[in-house]
């Protein structure tokens, strides 16, 4: 249990800072690039599910092993990822949904909004609930770095893919409300800094009770979490971008990408 965190905590910090790129997307582009932004949700989804039921499920299970039988260790794993499932979905339940960076949102979209007032609210409020939302996230891209750095890489890409549209829909707002674009990036930009916050917090808080059981709950839980996020938002999100093929072509490209990396690494 000594590993070191600066490769799972640099991943997680990158991975939160992709906000800022959706940010600097948002603010030079004219229009959004659905057809790219539809297939790199689905493959960000398909990396998720994939690697959520292929690699983090098992090592949960196989964590729980070495305390309970298989088929008692089985059922606290599937206990556990239906817990992290719950997490993230109460949080989403809290958050309204004109704020939810969970409701995906296009540049043309957030261009024609209401008054400057309502304008600025919803980007300041967009970017605290995106800082809800990147704790349980910022945790689970960490704890899967800290435990295998190389799935870690994966799970980070997946996740600083799935932040872009989140930091459109913070700076889009932002800037039509007082015109500065440095302003609306930089809000979005710090929106970010949530998921690695959440990652030192939520592992210095768990770090003396680390245990085979702990950490199984933990990938568990983590598990849960990202196949919702791909199922509740990703996914959906893609077909809505783009053509229905291209959000499936970029989830099956993400389930070989991760499958070969898996295999090759």
């Amino acid at each position: 249990m000594d590993k070191s965190i600066f490769i799972p905590f640099l991943l997680t910090l990158l991975a939160g800072l992709a906000t800022g790129i959706g940010s600097l997307i948002a603010l030079m582009a004219k229009a959004t690039n659905r057809k790219f932004l539809s297939y790199s949700l689905g493959l960000s989804a398909g990396v998720m599910i994939y690697v959520s039921f292929v690699e983090i499920f098992p090592s949960a299970a196989t964590f729980v092993q070495t305390v309970y039988s298989e088929r008692i260790a089985h059922m606290w794993v599937a206990l556990f990822f239906f817990i992290g499932i719950g997490v993230i979905a109460l949080i989403d339940k809290l958050v309204p949904s004109i704020e939810n960076p969970h409701e995906m949102r296009s540049v043309e979209e957030l261009t024609h909004h209401p008054p400057k007032s309502k304008l600025m609210r919803m980007g300041v409020m967009t970017a605290l609930a995106i800082g809800v939302h990147n704790f349980p996230e910022g945790m689970a891209t960490f704890m899967a770095a800290w435990d295998n750095p190389t799935l870690g890489i994966a799970i980070a890409v997946a996740i600083a893919i799935h932040n872009i549209p989140e930091g459109i829909a913070v700076s889009v707002p932002v800037f039509h409300a007082t015109g500065d674009r440095w302003k609306a990036f930089r809000l979005s930009f710090l929106s970010g800094l949530a998921e690695p916050i959440g990652a030192l917090v939520g592992y210095l808080l768990l770090m003396p009770f680390l245990s085979p059981m702990v950490m199984g709950a933990v990938f568990a839980m983590v598990a849960g979490i990202m196949v919702y996020i791909s199922l509740d938002e990703l996914l959906p999100a893609a077909r809505e971008w783009g053509e229905h093929h291209i959000s499936i072509y970029g989830v099956v490209s993400g389930m070989a990408i991760m499958a070969i990396s898996l295999i090759l690494l």
